[in-house]
């Protein structure tokens, strides 16, 4: 986290200004709300897959960037992983 980062005053309000542990057992608590064998897509990865190609079928072709321009697509999977690696690597750090 950069020095600004840290001094910014925030309201100590809503979901993103609690600690990471409440944060994933809210998530949690979300994802044992659906019973396993109501859980469609963790049961049938085929279904998922299909469901997937289907969302992908809405889009207008010339619309599709990620399809147009590969290395579009690289670009914001690689963003995603810093991004997801990046909080993973400030939860496991111990506090200042």
């Amino acid at each position: 986290m950069t020095e600004a980062r840290k001094t910014m005053q925030t309201s100590g309000r809503g979901f993103a200004s609690m600690d990471i542990e409440k944060r994933r057992a809210i998530a949690r608590k979300g994802g044992e709300s659906v019973p396993n064998e109501k859980r469609s897509f963790s049961q049938n990865p085929t279904l998922a897959s299909q469901a997937g190609r289907k969302g992908g079928k809405s889009v207008d072709p010339e619309k599709r960037s990620f399809s147009q321009d590969h290395g579009l697509a690289a670009q914001a999977g690689r963003k995603g992983g810093h991004a997801s690696h990046g909080m993973l690597h400030a939860a496991t750090k111990a506090p200042v």
